[in-house]
């Protein structure tokens, strides 16, 4: 089995989901009894993956026991997560990337299905849930093989973004890359980290892996919680 490595993406405010945020970083809400980012790190150790960087920001002391919990598991601090955005945090882990084939994951995700990493495609991919009629959030467009064209807020009838990204270890490399050219510029600060893959996209070799909403959900607001979680409506 190639060599595979995860970045989880942990430093953020959570805004959304105020003022259950204020005094508990987003990735360390529980559903259903459990940490969010700890049914991340649950399947992926199921597929035994043995190095496990955790990017942290907001409240960062409040993940150190993760270190102990967790053999293999890094924390990684972001000393931009208040300036700038995401990119700032792929930016962190940017000299782990190349290494091994990668998953990069959001940690705000309540992975309901820990086989979803049992298997994984050849080829890079973005998890991603089919969405008939318009939505907001992240999608792709595909070419007549698959392969991914465009990456993009804001599509209809398009496979949309769940937090879970996984690279070949040849695409890490050249995603490493252009995150250090593009994070060298002033004006990139606001940046996504999925606005670099599209940009250079036609130079990664990306596909999608269909997921379903029973199987993970990412979770931004209180009312997706609820939706998940009934508890938090009391």
């Amino acid at each position: 089995m190639r060599k595979e490595i995860a970045v989880l993406l942990a430093a953020g405010l959570g805004s959304r989901l105020l003022p259950l945020t204020e005094k508990v970083p987003k990735p360390l809400i529980r559903v259903h009894g459990v940490p969010m980012i700890e049914t991340m790190i649950a399947g992926l150790k199921r597929r035994k993956i043995s190095e496990i960087y955790v990017i942290t920001g907001h409240l960062k002391e409040q993940f150190m026991y993760l270190e102990d919990k967790y053999p293999g598991l890094q924390l990684i601090w972001n000393p931009d997560y208040l300036q700038k955005n995401n990119i700032s945090s792929i930016y962190a882990a940017v000299d782990r990337l190349p290494s091994a084939d990668c998953f990069i994951c959001e940690s705000d995700v309540y992975v309901s299905d820990l086989g979803i990493f049992d298997e994984v495609p050849d080829k890079s991919c973005y998890y991603g849930k089919y969405v008939s009629g318009y939505s907001n959030d992240w999608g792709f467009d595909l070419d007549s093989q698959g392969r991914i064209t465009k990456v993009y807020k804001g599509c209809t009838n398009r496979y949309n973004m769940v937090g879970v990204a996984f690279f070949r270890k040849k695409d890490a490399a050249v995603l490493a890359e252009k995150i250090i050219k593009e994070y060298a510029l002033e004006e990139n600060a606001d940046l996504f980290w999925d606005e670099v893959v599209d940009k250079y996209v036609t130079e990664l070799d990306m596909r999608i892996k269909p997921v379903s909403e029973s199987q993970l959900t990412e979770i931004d607001t209180l009312e997706e919680l609820i939706t998940v979680d009934q508890s938090y409506g009391k």
